[in-house]
């Protein structure tokens, strides 16, 4: 039987939003009015052992949620926890504050809990509430199944390895629960009798339990000081759970952490492999700002920067991405895939392929950048970097690809800069002088222009972006403030990182991943809020690739 059960519904609904609320929330927080919250980072989520090894997802939220009424301006976790226990008719602030303490955690135990496809796919969920007063949380459970009686339910009771269980019997076609109180630390609820059975065979037998996975100790000793929630995922058992299958499969896990700051939220991640030996090449390692940028206008709104893209196809990174993008679009779609959308337009127009003419050469620093498009303009890029022995080759390739192409390299003064072309040469046709005779004019099309400037090397889209950088050094991105701010909360050292300034490239992303806008829909408050967002990788052990995105929010 396929069930479906409205309160324990209620309960992950209840669970995932808290955790919402922790990112929504924070939007109207500012120095001006700090609020702090304070989470002791475990070394792991002591409610782990009630979770199998083979869970596709578990997510723990570490704080007593009382520690986020400081975030709830607009009273949405008071409705929350009153519309929660509706149904119930129990009342928080009696009935469940006086006894919670700082972890709920909740996991999705099986895709499938009886393994029997003829009669669907029944999801096993388990939920663990920390409690600092057993007898008071002991009150609770029996206050709450007492009422599903009252409510017109049956009550059934059952001792199991000295723990007692109380659920619904005979259980509903709707809104079965069963929960125990296991030991002075915690309350248990699942939406299957099986699925409460396991959990306590699982704190029995440590070798069956999610605290015992060694890829999960190792995830959890990487969480940062002043983790407020965090989710483990079983990356095998979460594509399966949605229709797919992990193709290219080097990493097997995930571990991602939420840690608030002054300036915003910053989302850390550890990927892990089972496997000893990945065989990637070690990315280059960044100790501070990558200076590239300072040739980067203020008006960009995508930069990435970095070092050494010669070995970009063999690192961590590019493994990563082949491994996600083969699994959601296959292998054979992986290379077409929206998210590379741009890369391939790009390699399409000008004939060039991006690994083989252009990263191959490129040793030292790097800074890649898109500007916004206007009504006259399409979109502009540019590209800075760092000269090296390797990049006066790089250059003559270039220069070659154009000559075939038909294009001319022109040298030609702008703003007292000499700079290099790639132009276009095109006739096109005047009103004529007589009828027997038209007028034609030749016309230049600029397709890319590059110069050198100090020790680095910039190629831009066109003759007006290049002459915005050359005209306006003290306007550079990093000069930003909110660039700064967002890069200060990055660890270093680091290995680059994405920067994305969200009011100017929203269109861009949404372009590439459409079903952003229904998630702009359902966390309109944060994206309303949202300034910008960073992406870095700053930690690459044996098995273990780390990085974190850090939102940078209006205050």
């Amino acid at each position: 039987m396929n069930r479906q059960n409205s309160l324990f519904g209620f309960l992950v609904a209840g669970a995932i939003a808290i955790l919402a609320l922790v990112i929504v929330g924070f939007y109207w927080l500012s120095v001006k009015s700090p609020v702090t919250i304070t989470a002791a980072t475990p070394s792991q989520p002591e409610a782990s052992i009630f979770v199998s090894k083979f869970s596709p997802i578990t997510v723990s939220l570490l704080v007593n949620p009382e520690q986020l009424q400081a975030l709830d301006k607009d009273g949405e976790l008071s409705k929350l926890k009153t519309n929660l226990l509706t149904k119930s008719n129990l009342n928080y602030q009696e009935d469940i504050q006086p006894w919670l303490g700082k972890e709920i955690t909740l996991a999705v135990t099986s895709l499938d809990i009886d393994r029997d496809p003829e009669n669907g796919q029944q999801i096993g969920y388990l939920m663990a509430l920390a409690t600092t007063q057993p007898e008071k949380s002991r009150e609770f459970l029996e206050l709450l199944f007492s009422k599903r009686v009252l409510a017109g339910g049956n009550l059934g009771t059952e001792e199991y390895e000295g723990v007692k269980l109380l659920y619904d019997n005979p259980p509903p076609k709707q809104d079965f629960l069963a929960g125990a109180a296991v030991g002075d630390r915690f309350i248990l609820f699942a939406n299957e009798l099986k699925v409460l059975k396991d959990a306590i065979n699982n704190v029995q037998a440590p070798d069956l339990n999610l605290s015992s996975l060694v890829q999960y100790q190792k995830a959890t000793q990487q969480l940062p000081k002043g983790t407020l929630a965090l989710a483990f995922v079983n990356l095998p058992k979460l594509v399966k759970w949605q229709g797919l299958e992990l193709q290219e499969a080097v990493y097997d896990s995930e571990i991602i952490s939420l840690v608030l700051n002054s300036q915003g939220l910053l989302a850390e991640t550890s990927f892990l492999s089972a496997s000893a030996n990945t065989s990637a090449a070690p990315a280059s390692v960044l100790s501070q700002p990558v200076q590239a940028l300072q040739y980067i206008p203020q008006s960009a709104g995508l930069a990435i920067a970095g070092a050494n893209l010669s070995n970009l196809g063999e690192t961590d990174l590019a493994k990563l991405w082949k491994e996600a993008t083969a699994t959601i679009y296959s292998s054979a779609k992986s290379a077409n895939s929206p998210t590379a959308k741009p890369f391939s337009e790009l390699q399409n127009r000008w004939g060039i392929n991006l690994g083989e003419d252009i990263f191959s050469w490129v040793k030292g620093e790097y800074a890649i950048a898109l500007l916004p498009q206007t009504e006259k303009n399409q979109q502009s890029w540019v590209f800075v970097v760092e000269n090296t022995p390797e990049v006066t080759d790089g250059i003559a390739r270039l220069d070659a690809i154009a000559s075939s192409k038909g294009l001319n390299t022109n040298s030609l003064n702008l703003n007292n800069q000499k700079v290099s072309a790639w132009t276009e040469l095109i006739a096109t046709s005047k009103k004529p002088d007589d009828k027997n005779r038209p007028a034609y004019s030749v016309d230049t099309k600029v397709q890319g222009v590059h110069t050198t400037v100090g020790n680095y090397e910039i190629f831009a889209s066109d003759l007006e972006t290049m002459a915005e950088i050359l005209t306006a050094k003290d306007n550079s991105l990093v000069k930003n403030r909110n660039f700064q701010d967002s890069i200060a909360a990055i660890p270093q050292p680091n290995q680059g990182y994405v920067y994305l300034d969200w009011k100017k490239s929203k269109y861009l992303v949404e372009r590439q991943l459409p079903i952003l806008k229904l998630v702009e829909v359902l966390g309109k408050p944060f994206f309303e809020k949202l300034r910008s967002l960073t992406v870095s990788s700053y930690g690459s052990d044996t098995g273990l690739l780390k990085g974190g995105v850090f939102f940078k929010l209006q205050p």
